[in-house]
């Protein structure tokens, strides 16, 4: 009598937490390590001896997928063949190869492409030295000479990397190109010789105080395109990835209204940013040379907008020790200390979700032209633009919204 198969809802292998392996029929489990991670493998036995192979990471492969490849390995057992041998004809590749076959393989799964972006940077710049060696022997010794160097000073930076260089591993495991345990593992290994990121560092971003954000860009070299997408963001409080990735055709320059697409947003729903004067003109003056490509800012690499990194390196040239995600606290600290604009108002300004969706669909008819007071006010502040008529409206006057 066969096994049954297709045992596994979608919902239980989202939900499932105990550390165990479930199983689906068929050879086919889903094994949760004890950190939380789960893992597809697929179980048979060859000659009396039980094997075992990966077939990737939770929920990188889906259930779907997952049952795929059991059925192609399945057929190959009954065939007489050995799925592992059968998938470890393909050549080994190199660490940086290997990275870049695991960024290929995950396709659309990336929220936007500021993620697939970061990505790759990271694992092409800060891993340049290990990407030429063989992807089975990478070592312990190998993942610290990249994280050590940059542990304390970009914790989060390095955290992040690290759990990258994880995925990298296991997926070089999966495809038979390594055995043994992952060497960038943190839990039971890593953990053992780097100190917790929670103990060196908040985890926020440093923030200018608001009351040196005016000095600041007057002190903005205005002819480097790094220096214009920074006064952009600045003035319209954006993420750098927002702004970096802006195409023009988001932009409505007669109606001062630029529309970020769902897919670009952090909550991933759609966020129109009203344009106050300065920002229009700094648009319009790059609208007369405008990319080819379609992007606002673009970088010195054809087809390709500004690097992820160019403000940052514009804030160290400058000798800033703030961060460019920072000027959002230091606009929401201004909008909190300095005017009565309502908390939703400033809170939606920066593509915060507020209340439920009730209330915010409520407020979505009128916030943008009140949002549109408050980046103006800020820009009047900032001395971007010339305040003229715009009041910056302090806690002890009466509410600017009328």
């Amino acid at each position: 009598m066969a096994r049954p198969l297709n045992k596994l809802s979608d919902m239980q292998v989202k939900s499932v937490k105990k550390p165990r392996r479930y199983g689906d029929g068929g050879g086919l489990y889903l094994n949760v390590s004890v950190s939380g991670s789960k893992a597809w493998v697929f179980l048979w036995t060859r000659g009396g001896v039980p094997r075992e192979m990966g077939l990737g990471s939770y929920p990188a492969v889906t259930l779907s997928a997952a049952r795929t490849m059991a059925a192609d390995c399945r057929s190959e057992v009954q065939a007489g063949r050995d799925p592992i041998a059968e998938r470890s004809k393909e050549a080994e590749p190199t660490f940086g190869e290997c990275a870049d076959r695991f960024l290929e393989s995950m396709g659309g799964s990336w929220r936007n492409d500021k993620h697939r972006n970061q990505w790759r940077m990271t694992l092409t710049e800060y891993c340049s030295p290990i990407r030429d060696r063989r992807v089975s022997l990478v070592t312990t010794d190998d993942v610290l000479s990249i994280l050590t160097p940059i542990w304390n000073e970009k914790n989060e930076t390095a955290s992040r990397l690290r759990g990258r260089m994880e995925r990298v591993l296991n997926y070089a495991k999966t495809k038979g190109w390594r055995t043994g345990e992952n060497p960038a593992v943190w839990r039971g290994h890593l953990k053992n010789v780097l100190p917790p990121r929670q103990k060196l560092q908040r985890g926020h971003h440093a923030a200018m105080p608001y009351t040196q954000v005016p000095a600041f860009v007057g002190r903005l070299d205005r002819a480097a395109m790094s220096a214009k997408a920074l006064e952009v963001l600045i003035l319209t409080a954006c993420r750098s990835g927002e702004v970096l990735g802006a195409r023009w055709t988001e932009i409505d320059l007669d109606a001062a209204l630029w529309v970020i697409p769902a897919k670009r947003m952090k909550a991933g729903k759609e966020h129109q940013v009203p344009l106050v004067p300065r920002v229009v003109a700094i648009l319009r003056e790059l609208h007369e040379v405008r990319d080819k490509h379609g992007w606002v800012f673009p970088g010195q690499k054809e087809g390709r907008p500004l690097s992820n990194m160019a403000m940052e390196n514009l804030l160290g040239r400058m000798k800033v020790d703030f961060t460019v995600h920072g000027f959002r606290s230091s606009f929401r600290d201004w909008a909190g200390d300095e005017t009565s604009f309502p908390r939703e108002v400033a809170e939606a300004a920066l593509a915060h979700k507020v209340g439920d969706d009730t209330e915010n669909a409520y407020r979505r008819a009128t916030a943008l032209e009140k949002r549109r007071k408050l980046m103006t006010a800020w820009a009047g502040y900032v001395g971007a633009v010339k305040a003229g008529n715009v009041t910056q409206f302090r806690k002890k006057t009466a509410n600017p919204q009328g």
